[in-house]
C-alpha cells in the first residue's frame, strides 16, 4: 500500500508566489542562488539555498548556513510571506512544458514506507550530500522541497484529480522558463478519498530526490521519541505515463590516446558504425556520436549487453561496450574525463563543447523509460549515474511541510 496523508502546508498568498517559486536546490550553484535571488528577500533560496543571505565565500554546508535557513523560515512565517493552512490538506501540482502536462498529489509520504523499501529507490547516494541535506531539514523543522515519486497509473486517482482541477486553482503562472505551474488545495472531504485510492497502491518510485528521502529518514532517526510530524516527508506523486524523462548525454575529454580512425575501429568493435545526417536517436540500443565535427549513428551489436533490468539499459550498454572497452573510463562516478549533459540543452550544447576543444567526443542518448526505471526499482538493483534526466522540474516554494503544526 501507499501511506499518503494530508498535511498543514506552509503557502505563500497568491499574491506572493511568483516572488517566492525558486528552482529546485540542487540544479543551481551557490553563486547562481545569489543571483537568483538578488534584490528579492521572497526568494524561496533564502530557505533552500540560505548561503545567499551570508557573504559570498560563506560554507556552504557550514553550521551558520543551516542557522540561517532557518531564521528565513521563521521570517517568512513572520512576514506573512508563507502562511500556514488552518486545515490538514492534500493539494495537487500540475506542469506544462510546452504540450506536456503533468499532475501529480502534494502529500506527506510515509518514512516507514521508505524504510521498508515500500517507496522504492534506483538510485545509490552520497554521504556527504545525505549529510548536508539531513542538517538542512533538522534545521527548518520542516520538508522545504518535495520528494519527486512516481505510481502506476490508476484509474479510480485520476478521476479523483480531475475531480478537484475542475475547480479554480489556487495558483496558476509562468516562470521565465515558460513551465506553466497549476496548484490547487484539495477540499477536505477528498482526504479520506485519495488516503484511500492510494491505499490499493502496491509502490512508489523515486524519480528524483534520493538524498532528500534519505535525509528524511535520518532526520526521523534523529528524532525518534520527540514529537512532530517527523514521520512523513513533502512528497509530489504523479502517474507514471504522465511523466517526461529527457535523454542524459556524455562527453568525454579525449580519445585514451588514440588518433580518430584508431578509435574508430575499436568502436566498431562492438558497434555498427555509420556516418549520419541524425544527431539523435530515435529507438532503445541506438546511440548518437559526435567525433571531429562529424555525427555517426552508432547500434549495438547484438550479445553485446546482458538481458538484467540494468543489462538492457542503453547508459549500460554504452558504459560496458565504449566508456570502459574502449575509452578506459572505469567510474563514471569519480572520473574527471566524462562529463554529463542534460537533454534539456539539447544536441548543440555536445557539438560545442566537441568543437571548443573541451570535448573530443561526445555522445547523445535515448532516453531511459519510467518502465526501466520501475522494473530496476522492482528487481533492486540500481541505474548507473545520469541515467535519468526528468523535466519539468518541481518549483520549491509552493508549499512546505512543516514537523510541528502551530
Amino acid at each position: 500500500m501507499a501511506l499518503l496523508k494530508p498535511f498543514r502546508g506552509l503557502r505563500p498568498p497568491k499574491t506572493k508566489v511568483l516572488h517566492v517559486a525558486a528552482p529546485p536546490y540542487d540544479v543551481v550553484n551557490s553563486a547562481e542562488a545569489r543571483s537568483y535571488a538578488q534584490g528579492n528577500p521572497d526568494s524561496f533560496f533564502q530557505v533552500s539555498r540560505p548561503e545567499v543571505g551570508l557573504p559570498e565565500g560563506t560554507d556552504e554546508h557550514s553550521d551558520a548556513v543551516y542557522a540561517r535557513g532557518a531564521q528565513s523560515l521563521k521570517d517568512f512565517l513572520t512576514r506573512g510571506v508563507l502562511v500556514q493552512d488552518p486545515q490538514a490538506h492534500f493539494y495537487v501540482y500540475r506542469q506544462k512544458m510546452g504540450t506536456h502536462l503533468q499532475t501529480g498529489l502534494v502529500a506527506a509520504a510515509s518514512v516507514d514506507e521508505y524504510d521498508r523499501g515500500l517507496i522504492k529507490k534506483h538510485e545509490l547516494t552520497r554521504e556527504d550530500k545525505e549529510d548536508d541535506r539531513t542538517h538542512h531539514i533538522d534545521a527548518l523543522d520542516a520538508n522545504d522541497e518535495p520528494v519527486f515519486l512516481a505510481y502506476r497509473a490508476a484509474a479510480p486517482i485520476d478521476a479523483l484529480i480531475a475531480e478537484i482541477t475542475h475547480d479554480a486553482p489556487e495558483y496558476d503562472f509562468v516562470t521565465d522558463d515558460g513551465i506553466g505551474h497549476t496548484f490547487w488545495v484539495a477540499p477536505v472531504e477528498f482526504n479520506p478519498l485519495l488516503a484511500a485510492a492510494f491505499a490499493r497502491i502496491e509502490a512508489l518510485y523515486i524519480a528524483d530526490g534520493h538524498h532528500r528521502s534519505a535525509a528524511a529518514s535520518r532526520v526521523h532517526t534523529l528524532r525518534q521519541g520527540k514529537p512532530g510530524n517527523h514521520d512523513a516527508f513533502l512528497a509530489v506523486v504523479f502517474p507514471h505515463n504522465q511523466l517526461q524523462i529527457l535523454d542524459y548525454n556524455r562527453v568525454v575529454k579525449d580519445l585514451n590516446g588514440a588518433d580518430v580512425p584508431h578509435f574508430l575501429a575499436r568502436v566498431e568493435e562492438r558497434f555498427n558504425v555509420e556516418k549520419s545526417k541524425r544527431r539523435k536517436p530515435d529507438q532503445v540500443h541506438h546511440f548518437g556520436m559526435y567525433l571531429d565535427g562529424q555525427w555517426y549513428a552508432l547500434t549495438a551489436r547484438p550479445g553485446t549487453w546482458e538481458q538484467t533490468p540494468t543489462g538492457v539499459l542503453d547508459v549500460t550498454i554504452l558504459q560496458k561496450n565504449l566508456l570502459a572497452h574502449v575509452l578506459a573510463i572505469g567510474d563514471p562516478r569519480t572520473d574527471k574525463r566524462i562529463d554529463f549533459v542534460g537533454g534539456i540543452r539539447g544536441t548543440d550544447a555536445l557539438e560545442q563543447r566537441v568543437d571548443s576543444g573541451s570535448a573530443a567526443v561526445a555522445f547523445s542518448m535515448f532516453p531511459t523509460t519510467l518502465e526501466q526505471l520501475m522494473a530496476i526499482a522492482d528487481a533492486g538493483e540500481i541505474m548507473p549515474p545520469k541515467s535519468t534526466w526528468f523535466e519539468p522540474k518541481l518549483r520549491s516554494g509552493l508549499v512546505v511541510h512543516p514537523f510541528s503544526w502551530t
